[in-house]
């Protein structure tokens, strides 16, 4: 099963574009409070917005709220030290609020009947340089996997429930 599980996450990095095109990127791995892996992100820049894909092998069928967080720090049980949603444009949270969104909100991870789901994503505006719009700070980033589903809506983070996996994500080496 663990065999399987880690084969379909080695998948996620096998639908970037082709090396050539990518000018930085940066993988994790998404990681439940007992440490097993469920999910392996990755962010890169290929000349257009920020791109984030996210491949879960191993969760409940169902849907989760996933986002990228300010602070990248994952300590458990319960992810906290995360902090709130990357937002540096100073929005509300969702995509269906009128006064939204992070930059770090994320469509809703839904897992199918096998364990397997993945989500694509292009941040608009967004970059991995240091800049006001970076998503690399001096402490980096985390992705997070919420228990529940996103409501695109409500403030701070769309009643998305407790975060139950989490994963740092660091700044591209110099």
């Amino acid at each position: 099963m663990i065999v399987a599980i880690l084969a379909a996450l080695q998948g996620a990095q096998a639908a970037a574009p082709p090396p050539a095109q990518i000018q930085s990127s940066q993988v994790a791995e998404l990681r439940t409070p007992d440490g097993r892996l469920v999910a392996r992100a990755m962010v890169f820049s290929a000349g257009g917005p920020l791109q984030v894909r996210i491949q879960s092998a191993g969760l409940p069928p169902g849907q989760y709220g996933a986002h990228i967080h300010a602070v990248g720090r994952c300590e458990g049980p319960a992810f906290e030290s995360a902090g709130p949603h990357w937002n540096p444009t100073s929005r509300q949270h969702g995509s269906l609020n009128p006064e939204g969104h992070h930059l770090g909100d994320l469509p809703n991870l839904e897992i199918d009947a096998e364990g397997h789901g993945r989500v694509e994503y292009a941040i608009a505006g967004a970059t991995m340089e240091a800049s006001p719009q970076g998503l690399f700070d001096a402490d980096g980033a985390a992705f997070v996997i919420h228990a529940a589903p996103d409501d695109y809506r409500t403030d701070p983070a769309g009643n998305s429930g407790a975060r139950i996996a989490c994963a740092v994500l660091n700044p591209p080496a110099p």
